[in-house]
């Protein structure tokens, strides 16, 4: 009996041939250009913002909220030594590998991917915006980004979603770490952009419009309640640590000044409360090294992220805010 033939007659979706045989670069180009702005690319923490503070469209095509899911895997190679064919999506970068010498970081953006990662969860499967997945051992590391653009009433939930994920996820995967970055508009209650909103509610003291910061500056009572329960979800430690909670949690306020659309609010959250960008990544990374590198040496060839060589070409990029993961000795010490 003679085998089943297969098709290769190639398919056009959106006027694009997908092509049936190809290569995976040929895979990619073709995604490239069926989604357009999806596919990742670098992109600084300014532009990001920007993005964020500047989209007047639709919220659920998730465009406002895309390039900080850029933002947050091209942060996971450069600054946290991730290799870009672990992440989903895939970062513009690609990384040479030399015998006793630290690997090189490129950056090429015609090796951006898209998408998101899919990870399996004890009550249904979870898309995540940015994972970190790995061979042989499954999802390690994954970011959700969330971005509130008004109605801060609300906000509580934003909580349920964060606890419902993080039990989701953690009765599967116990080891995951998991991290919530959330993205506020610094709407104050006097700004001409916010005041056509809170004319039908103007009672903005308790978060009903779309002002998140009082005439004097300080946060609506919704945002300083979701400050406070934040703090107290991002604290999951250790293995037999509650399931609802994550490993790292961010809050940050885009400030929406004509002129400051690219920066955050001073002051917000504050110094001790451990929300800032900086201290989440920084946990992120802390969590990652003691479940799946210091706590299993025998995979530490696969699970230990990368230092790159300082000569890295993909380390000089504009815009970089923040300090790369590079190796300590110069190249020629290393054995």
């Amino acid at each position: 009996m003679s085998a089943r033939p297969v098709c290769t007659r190639p398919r056009r979706i959106h006027g694009f041939r997908k092509p049936a045989r190809q290569s995976a670069v040929a895979l990619r180009r073709y995604a490239q250009a069926e989604l357009g702005d999806h596919t990742c690319r670098w992109t600084s923490m300014a532009t990001a913002l920007a993005a964020f503070a500047e989209f007047d469209g639709r919220v659920q095509s998730e465009r406002h909220i895309l390039p900080l899911h850029w933002y947050v895997a091209c942060r996971l190679v450069v600054e946290g030594g991730f290799d870009p064919d672990d992440i989903i999506p895939r970062p513009p970068f690609r990384v040479e590998r030399r015998k006793r010498k630290p690997p090189l970081l490129y950056f090429d953006p015609t090796l951006g991917g898209c998408g998101e990662g899919t990870v399996l969860g004890g009550i249904r499967a979870k898309h995540v915006d940015v994972l970190v997945s790995l061979a042989r051992i499954g999802p390690v590391l994954s970011v959700s980004c969330k971005g509130v653009t008004g109605a801060f009433r609300n906000l509580g939930n934003r909580l349920e979603e964060i606890v419902g994920e993080c039990t989701n996820l953690h009765m599967v995967h116990p080891a995951l770490v998991i991290g919530h970055l959330v993205l506020l508009r610094g709407n104050r209650a006097t700004d001409q952009n916010s005041a056509a909103h809170n004319s039908a509610a103007p009672d903005w003291r308790r978060g009903g419009g779309n002002a998140a910061l009082a005439q004097d500056g300080a946060p609506v009572s919704p945002v300083r309640r979701f400050h406070d329960a934040l703090q107290v979800l991002g604290r999951r430690r250790d293995l037999m640590d509650q399931a609802g909670q994550c490993e790292a949690a961010a809050l940050a306020m885009v400030a929406m000044e004509e002129e400051c659309r690219t920066r955050l609010v001073p002051g917000f959250p504050s110094d001790e409360s451990g929300l800032h960008f900086d201290t989440f990544f920084a946990a992120l990374y802390a969590r990652y090294d003691e479940r799946f590198v210091i706590r299993c040496p025998v995979m530490a060839a696969i699970t230990r992220r990368h230092c790159w060589d300082r000569s890295s070409p993909g380390l000089r990029l504009f815009g970089l805010d923040y300090q790369p993961r590079v190796a300590l000795l110069p190249t020629s010490d290393l054995s």
